[in-house]
């Protein structure tokens, strides 16, 4: 089992930017693909970005695409969301979440279904 805690959440103007951090205990890193999501209340959690166990491989939401991007530190055992140019619609708390994968190096998944665990989230908070 893994243990996920995010940090880095926050207030920001609109324009600005942050780097979401994701610190994985109890298990490596390396042997989850790792996901990003976003939930604001009242709405379902949504898809903001997946990496792959080998961090070769990243796919985003069409809104965040050119303005967030996911890496991973397998050594530190820490992923990464860097989110440039925020606007009001990236206010929701931040999901880290983490998928057991057997085999593949490359693959990379966006349904909140397929990840075994999750953090507590961090908020971000985008004013206008």
């Amino acid at each position: 089992q893994v243990q996920l805690v995010e940090s880095g959440g926050g207030l920001v103007q609109a324009g600005g930017s942050l780097r979401l951090s994701c610190a994985a205990s109890g298990r490596t890193v390396s042997n989850y693909a790792m996901g990003w999501f976003r939930q604001v209340p009242g709405k379902e959690r949504e898809f903001v970005a997946a990496i792959s166990r080998s961090g070769m491989d990243t796919y985003y939401r069409d809104s965040v695409k050119g303005r967030f991007i996911l890496s991973r530190d397998n050594a530190k055992n820490a992923v990464y969301l860097q989110m440039n140019v925020l606007n009001a619609e990236d206010t929701a708390v931040y999901h880290c979440a983490a998928k057991i994968v057997g085999g593949s190096l490359r693959a990379v998944y966006q349904r909140n279904s397929e990840y075994n665990y999750w953090g507590q989230g961090t908020q971000v908070t985008v004013s206008s």
